[in-house]
């Protein structure tokens, strides 16, 4: 904020009290504390909750004769966000508003800083127009910076002109991978790790090139970009990856780190041939990102009572099903950090090594090396183990080593890729386990999905007829039949504000769309079903039962299904009606 002088500030100060701001008897009390301590007066009001950061603003900009704009949630067009690099942005603390007449209209916290003004000019070649607002604005703005996008232009700029140069030569030339690309891919990572994306798809057209970003779960385009930079920007993805850039007939993987806004981010890539050029598909293990609490998570009541009970068990096998992109790593790291003790030694095996967690003894398959998930089994059991983790059971050989782990005293964790947990039974039995191994080892099967969380910024609504007969068709038998029946219902089921079960209609929420929850939408939280096997599940593997019947009796016993879990997440207001049948439409 600008400097006034004692004039100024006593000009301030006798606004703030006309304006009935700020009360005349509480800013005389704290004139005189001003004299004792020698603390700013406007620190001191604003310390002891008499004025705030928009307050003094606002009034300094009159007393200053300076246009004043309260920023303070104002939701920015990306493209206007563009006009200035977000580096300068956060360095000067100014903000762009857009253009007028040929200039550059900014909010600034300072706008008597004659030589940031200045700058600004120069660096943009247009006359700026300078408006005051305030420190809480100027930070509003900025988090709506999804990205600076500036070097990804300018990489554009560049690689248009070279080509437009190969054109006008006789000689063919091969486009250049200079700074600018390695600029312009800085950029797209440091979108994609703002945004929380999990995946960049580099997808080539036929006169174009796509960057799409997986945020919670769902692609959106970021970027279409000229044909011309595509070849330059995969080959740049490929050096840092160590592959090879003259193959572009077969598919290619590899990984590398980077710093991309003072964080590691770990990237796995894969790319591949198509018809209009090379794929490239980047995931981004941000280290730093993730809670590994399985409650924050989203499993709660009678699924984690289950699971609780399944790892306290000294040995036995513990197993994860869902789709690819469920969560399954993640609940599986969340659970042996609940486990983890320097008594104990825990040793897992990987591919690949996702997040890396002090006091766990972590393996990374190498299927150059002859490390597979089988081989690497084999001598971990050598290293006196008493937790196992194998990232995925993916043949009959690994699934019988860990049978055999988790027999010989061992609790052993991994995944399965079945469509919900009752399914991972039959599938180990087509594995070739035999039932009653399969029966004495298994403690615990969880099947999961996950939904997007509903933002903050949200509203309500009630229910229409057809989502009331799906709501009591589901989740009906569970909710409670009666006002004094709530408290025992929700605690059971681990949610709060449970609505009774016979209702016409039920409130459901839905968020709002902006710039910081795309759809409504902020986060991901897990549906889960966690079946604990008993002597009744037992005799079903036994028997060689279907998944079905296998479900259909642990429903008996108290299962919460990951479809009732979705619904018991709409009715709390964590998720989305939408959101449950967009995932799990396919469950029972």
């Amino acid at each position: 904020m600008a400097l006034l002088t004692k004039e100024g500030l006593d000009r301030l100060i006798a606004l703030l009290v006309n304006e009935g701001l700020v009360d005349a008897n509480e800013v005389a009390r704290i004139q005189k504390e001003v004299e004792t301590t020698k603390r700013p007066l406007v620190e001191t009001l604003m310390s002891q909750g008499l004025a705030t950061d928009e307050m003094i603003a606002h009034a300094t900009a009159t007393v200053m004769g300076v246009p004043y704009v309260n920023l303070d949630n104002v939701e920015m067009d990306q493209a206007v966000l563009t006009l200035l690099p977000l580096e300068v942005a956060e360095r000067s603390m100014v903000v762009p508003l857009g253009e007028n007449n040929g200039q550059l209209v900014v909010a600034m916290l300072d706008v008597a800083n004659i030589q940031a003004v200045d700058y600004l000019a120069t660096l943009t070649g247009k006359p700026v127009r300078a408006m005051m607002t305030s420190n809480d604005g100027i930070q509003s703005v900025l988090k709506q910076y999804r990205g600076d996008f500036t070097g990804v232009a300018q990489a554009v700029k560049v690689t248009n002109k070279e080509v437009a140069q190969a054109k006008a030569s006789s000689n063919v030339k091969t486009i250049t991978q200079d700074s600018p690309i390695s600029k312009a891919l800085t950029s797209i990572l440091e979108f994609a790790v703002k945004s929380k994306a999990s995946d960049v798809h580099i997808e080539p057209l036929e006169n174009s090139l796509i960057i799409r970003c997986r945020i919670d779960g769902v692609l959106r385009k970021v970027m279409e970009l000229p044909k011309a930079i595509e070849p330059a920007l995969v080959s740049r993805i490929k050096i840092l990856a160590n592959l090879k850039i003259d193959e572009h007939r077969i598919p290619q993987d590899g990984q590398f780190a980077v710093m991309v806004s003072d964080r590691e981010v770990d990237l796995r890539i894969a790319i591949s041939p198509v018809v209009w050029g090379e794929q490239v598909v980047i995931r981004l293990l941000d280290k730093s990102g993730t809670a590994m609490d399985i409650e924050k998570m989203g499993m709660t009541g009678r699924a984690l009572r289950t699971v609780i009970r399944g790892i306290s068990r000294p040995n036995g096998m513990i197993l994860t099903s869902g789709p690819t992109g469920s969560g399954k790593s993640t609940t599986l790291y969340a659970l042996i950090k609940r486990i983890k003790s320097e008594k104990i030694n825990i040793v897992t095996l990987e591919d690949p090594v996702e997040y890396k967690m002090d006091g766990v003894n972590q393996i990374q398959v190498n299927l150059d090396a002859g490390l597979t998930f089988a081989s690497g089994l084999r001598s971990i059991l050598r290293q006196d183990p008493d937790v196992v983790m194998v990232g995925e059971i993916r043949d009959s050989e690994t699934a019988n080593l860990a049978v055999q782990a988790s027999l010989t005293g061992h609790l052993v964790f991994s995944t399965l890729h079945t469509n919900s947990a009752a399914g991972i039974l039959p599938r180990l039995l087509d594995m070739g386990i035999e039932p009653f191994l399969l029966a004495s080892t298994l403690n615990t099967v969880i099947g999961q999905r996950l939904v997007r969380r509903v933002s903050q910024k949200r509203t309500s609504y009630q229910s229409s007829e057809m989502e009331t007969k799906e709501i009591q068709g589901i989740v009906g038998d569970l909710l409670p039949a009666t006002t004094e029946d709530v408290p025992t219902v929700s605690e059971d089921l681990g949610y709060n504000g449970l609505p009774l079960r016979n209702q016409n209609s039920y409130t459901l929420v839905k968020g709002i769309d902006d710039q910081d929850s795309p759809g409504g939408y902020t986060g991901r939280a897990g549906l889960y079903e966690a079946i604990e096997v008993d002597e009744d599940i037992q005799k079903l593997i036994v028997d060689h039962a279907t998944s079905a019947e296998i479900m259909k009796v642990a429903k008996a016993k108290g299962t919460v299904t990951m479809r009732q879990d979705g619904m018991l997440k709409a009715l709390s207001g964590i998720t989305t009606m939408e959101e449950v049948n967009r995932v799990a439409s396919d469950l029972t």
